[in-house]
């Protein structure tokens, strides 16, 4: 019988020089399964780095779209930036603008009431000078009529109500509205005026006078029907 150290010799010499005796070994220890198990296995990752090549190449892709997306959107900003630059020197244009416009308008408000002011002392004065000739023309009639002026009085007030002249002669009364533009209620105005009068004066006669410079046809034709008597200068 072989020793123990004989008979590995002897097997390890068979399986360097006999293949058939080494695949029959292999298969007799599974070596068979795990070789084929081995290839499986280097497939799998052969297949596993395409797929990781595959990948890869679809990060580059994504990569550069990413690169060209982040040079838009740079783009974007800058012309955004350039934007809120105009948008605020077009602000301070406006407030700019807006500050002319408040003093220009502060300026318009002062003249309108510079205007009122001189409208008013303008009206005033020319009120004053239709009610002389007015008077003048009245004190002219009553001498006329050989009647003496008994009084005669600016703004009067008569039971509440303004006069612009009352002209008291000693059977008469004259009761003036004075106008620059009169209106047709004017003369409604004055015909009740008139009648206040006429109750303070019950035994002289009422004669209600428009006057003024721009009178038109439509008041005439109102005063006329009202039996008032219209002086236009």
């Amino acid at each position: 019988m072989l020793g123990e150290r004989e008979l590995r010799e002897k097997l390890l010499k068979l399986l360097r020089e006999d293949e058939e005796f080494r695949y029959a070994v292999a298969g007799a220890v599974g070596l068979a399964e795990i070789l084929s198990e081995l290839r499986d296995l280097r497939a799998r990752m052969l297949e596993q780095s395409r797929r990781l090549e595959a990948i890869e190449k679809k990060l580059l892709e994504h990569d550069k779209r990413f690169e060209v997306i982040e040079k838009k959107l740079l783009e974007y900003d800058k012309r955004f930036e350039a934007i809120e630059r105009k948008l605020l020197e077009h602000d301070k244009r406006f407030e700019a603008i807006a500050e002319e416009l408040k003093r220009l308008w502060t300026s318009v408000l002062e003249l309108n009431r510079r205007v009122s002011r001189v409208e008013d002392s303008l009206g005033a004065l020319s009120e004053s000078v239709y009610a002389k000739f007015i008077l003048d023309m009245i004190m002219y009639e009553l001498a006329g009529r050989g009647e003496r002026l008994v009084r005669w009085e600016r703004n009067a007030r008569v039971d509440g109500e303004d006069i612009d002249l009352l002209v008291v002669g000693e059977s008469s009364v004259y009761v003036v509205e004075v106008k620059v533009k009169p209106r047709p209620r004017d003369v409604g105005a004055l015909l009740v005026k008139a009648e206040i009068v006429a109750k303070h004066y019950p035994d002289k006669s009422v004669h209600p006078i428009l006057t003024g410079t721009r009178i038109g046809g439509e008041v005439v034709e109102t005063a006329a029907s009202k039996g008032v008597k219209v002086v236009a200068w």
